[in-house]
Formats: C-alpha cells, structure tokens, sequence
C-alpha cells in the first residue's frame, strides 16, 4: 500500500484512459501528458499504461508499507525518500516505512509517479483513470487515502537515467487547420499562428484557456453538436481559444479552428498559468 500523506493542490490516478467509448458518451480521460506517464512506467519496468499519479503542482507525500520502486517523469520537481536529495527520470529504490516527498515543480504542471506493479484500484470501463469533467473512474486522491500496489510484472530495465530535454520557457505548438475553419474569417487563423497567447489561470485537465487577440468569425448562430478531440482549439463567442486536454467533453458546439499535432498535446497538458503559447501551422 502507499499511504498519501499529503495530496497538493490535486492528484488523480491515470493511465492511457477509455479510448473507444465516445459514442457511449464516454470520453478518453487519462494522463493530460501521455508521454511522461509511458516514461515513468518504462523506468520502473511497468506495461506503458499501467495506472500512476498524475500530481498536480508537487506538494505531494507518501509513504510506503514496503520496499518499492518509484520513478517520476514530467513537471521537473524537488525529490525526496525520507529527507535523502534523489533525482527524477530514473528509477528509485524505497526501503519500508520511506516517505517520498516531491516538491513544487520549476517548470511545467503535472508530474507522474509511477510505482513498480502499477497503482492497483479497481478499473472502471477498463481503465483506473480519473476523469474530472464525467466522475468515471476513482476520486481524486487524497490525504489519507492508502492505494494499493500491483503485482510486479517484467524485469527492470538497465537505466540509470532518462535523459529528457528540459521544458521550453514559451511554448510551440502546431496545429492543422480545420476542421470548421470556414466559420472563421480568412485573417483568423494568421491571427492565431502570428501572435503569441497566454495561459489564463482558469485552465485545468478540460483543457487551457487562453487570452490574446480574438479570433473572428465569418459566420453567425451555432453548430450542431459534433466530436471533439484532444488538442481541437475551439473558439468560444468571446473569440479566444479554448486547447482541449484529457478530459474534454466528447461533444461540442463551438467551431474548432484547429487541432493540435498529437504529440504536441503533452507539451500544452505542461502549460502552466501566464505562460505563453504560440501556434505554428504543421506543415503537410
């Protein structure tokens, strides 16, 4: 078992989510940074998808009932086992009744712990993944909760360390036109590659907000309802686009303008609030 200690401002348990079940109404969820949870899992020798925490802005504890092997990928933050400095992107021997500390990240958002046999709650629709917006999947972690541990599963592999770029100051992201850019006018989507947007304070795993120069329409009224993505820009009335993460709705009325490259999804699930993001076209 890992008894939390001390959850921060929000953690959740993920893994790559429920893909396959949007026409039930049920949407992906999982890790908003698919790439740094499949990371952390490879370093303690975990299946890609087996379910770790996705910490929020550190302040997290815990401790552990017995020997462990932990790795944490992502928001790069301070890391400690019982007051000893240790270090992230590589694996990290706990002894029994050790407490792991992970600190307020210097860059980026969400952090991933991921804990040899996997974080074992009872799957819901086949995943353990939290999915804030529907409420499928267990609660949000908290202080005090213990979470159980899998069974380990193959060898560990021979890594001392990952090494992982560290995260740009401002943000690049590309998209691909469409698919209801014709709702725009013909400036709009230069408008939204040539200047920079900031992350406004009111993102979260829906997705992030984003304030700057408003983006015009050529079309007045509304859509129909149809299939959002991971990564569709939308563009509500006020004109300032909306970048959909992990748990976006599965259905919506706004006219997207753009969708983000897939693997540029875990760069924005890193935005923080006040920082900048720009959008450059992807090219064919």
């Amino acid at each position: 078992m890992i008894e939390v200690v001390r959850a921060g401002a929000l953690t959740t348990v993920q893994d790559l989510g429920r893909p396959g079940l949007a026409h039930l109404g049920v949407g992906r969820s999982g890790a908003a940074d698919l790439g740094s949870l499949r990371l952390a899992n490879r370093l303690v020798g975990n299946h890609e998808g087996a379910a770790c925490l996705e910490i929020t802005f550190g302040n997290f504890e815990a401790r552990f009932d017995r020997a462990a092997t932990v790795a944490l990928a992502g928001a790069p933050c301070p890391v400690a086992v019982s007051g000893r400095q240790k270090f992230m992107h590589g694996p990290i021997q706990l002894r029994q009744d050790d407490r792991l500390t992970v600190g307020v990240p210097t860059a980026g958002v969400r952090t991933y712990l991921a804990v040899r046999g996997g974080i074992a709650v009872p799957p819901v629709l086949g995943a353990r993944s939290t999915d804030l917006l529907s409420g499928v999947g267990p609660e949000p972690v908290k202080a005090g909760m213990r979470l159980p541990i899998g069974d380990a599963g193959a060898q560990l592999p021979c890594v001392d360390v990952a090494p992982v770029p560290p995260m740009p100051t401002d943000i690049v992201l590309r998209v691909r036109p469409g698919p209801r850019d014709d709702w725009f006018t013909p400036a709009a989507l230069n408008t939204l590659t040539a200047q920079p947007y900031e992350v406004s304070p009111q993102s979260n795993r829906v997705g992030i907000r984003l304030t700057g120069p408003a983006l015009d329409r050529s079309r007045p009224g509304e859509l129909a309802s149809e299939g959002m993505v991971a990564g569709a820009v939308q563009v509500p009335p006020s004109g300032h686009p909306v970048v959909f993460l992990a748990d976006h709705p599965v259905t919506g009325g706004y006219p997207v303008i753009a969708v983000v490259s897939e693997p540029d999804i875990c760069l924005a699930a890193q935005a923080r609030p006040g920082q900048l993001v720009r959008f450059r076209l992807a090219r064919p």
